[in-house]
């Protein structure tokens, strides 16, 4: 990656600078707040951060963590699509910019629109994007808009939804994937890796299908999901360091933090998913890693990879949670 592109310690040095001020009992009350309706279950057609403490408690306590959810999903994509590269970039119900600063940090030039319905996000994402010297996001248009019902937008190569579904009601989200279908070369959902989460993607994810997109990823195909309703569900985990500032707001004592995700990329171009993908943590045993894989040909399988198997076994032991298996089949 291009040594000027933002990384997450350009974010968090970036947050840290401009949130020094925040009072930390007013930050821990908004936060507490945006946690109680994180974990809910009501869907809302207003906006969740109504003002700048509510603003900018969410970007020290959501932001670092969606920016690596969407990292990983964009990750996926490019390891799926090498050659390809967004002209445009819409980022739907985009807040303070976290899936901006992704795709930023993903491809060099990419123009993006961060769409909104919270102004006071719109306005600290716009500072914040100022602050980080990245050209594209200092580039990048903030517009107000409101994500429900007849939501425009406009052709684009690429879409980020990161974590907007569970904000509306079921059959705005059906519009609103339809639409993003309908105008962009590719499209890239992210969720909380809950069981609800997931059902949203995979709902997303049908539409998409029905709409003439391919999966990309995380699926190594485009048939049906092989997990039956209500019995798992396919999520991911990315490692987000913590900043002190981030550790006072979430009142946490550990260094970092695991974000659990479900997502799906889904493109109208030709692309090479992987032939199969890790889909739980690897279980590294005396002699042995057992991988649950979700394939191209078997649908889920448990591989169990042995000493016997040489620089195949030595793989096992390095592969993550989430990485295609074997590794390196797509380079």
């Amino acid at each position: 990656m291009n040594a000027t592109l933002p990384t997450a310690e350009i974010l968090r040095a970036t947050l840290a600078g401009l949130l020094d001020g925040l009072p930390p009992k007013q930050a821990a009350q908004a936060v507490e707040r945006l946690i109680t309706n994180y974990r809910g279950t009501t869907p809302t057609d207003a906006p969740v951060l109504r003002d700048r403490s509510d603003v900018a408690a969410y970007a020290a306590y959501r932001m670092p963590a969606t920016f690596e959810a969407v990292r990983s999903a964009l990750a996926a994509l490019r390891e799926a699509a090498p050659d390809w590269e967004p002209a445009t970039h819409t980022d739907v119900g985009g807040g303070t910019g976290a899936a901006s600063w992704a795709v930023a940090g993903a491809w060099e030039g990419p123009r993006t629109t961060v769409l909104d319905w919270a102004e006071p996000a719109l306005a600290l994402g716009r500072e914040l994007a100022g602050l980080s010297g990245i050209p594209a996001l200092r580039a990048a248009e903030w517009r107000r808009a409101r994500i429900g019902a007849g939501v425009e937008l406009a052709p684009t190569d690429l879409i980020t939804i990161s974590y907007v579904l569970k904000e509306l009601t079921a059959d705005v989200r059906a519009a609103l994937v339809d639409t993003a279908a309908g105008a962009a070369q590719a499209v890239v959902v992210v969720e909380p890796g809950t069981p609800d989460g997931y059902a949203r993607i995979i709902e997303a994810r049908d539409r998409l299908i029905a709409a003439g997109m391919a999966v990309a990823a995380p699926c190594p195909h485009s048939d049906a999901c092989p997990i039956e309703p209500g019995t798992d569900w396919c999520h991911f985990s990315a490692r987000v360091s913590r900043s002190s500032l981030h550790r006072q707001v979430k009142g946490g004592s550990l260094p970092y933090e695991d974000e659990k995700f479900s997502y799906v990329v889904a493109t109208r171009f030709g692309t090479e998913p992987v032939r199969a993908r890790v889909t739980r943590k690897p279980q590294i045993r005396k002699g042995q890693v057992l991988l649950d894989l979700c394939t191209r040909d078997e649908a889920l399988r448990r591989a169990t990879v042995t000493k016997r198997h040489g620089e195949l076994y030595r793989a096992a032991r390095d592969i993550a949670w989430g990485d295609e298996w074997p590794p390196g089949e797509n380079d």
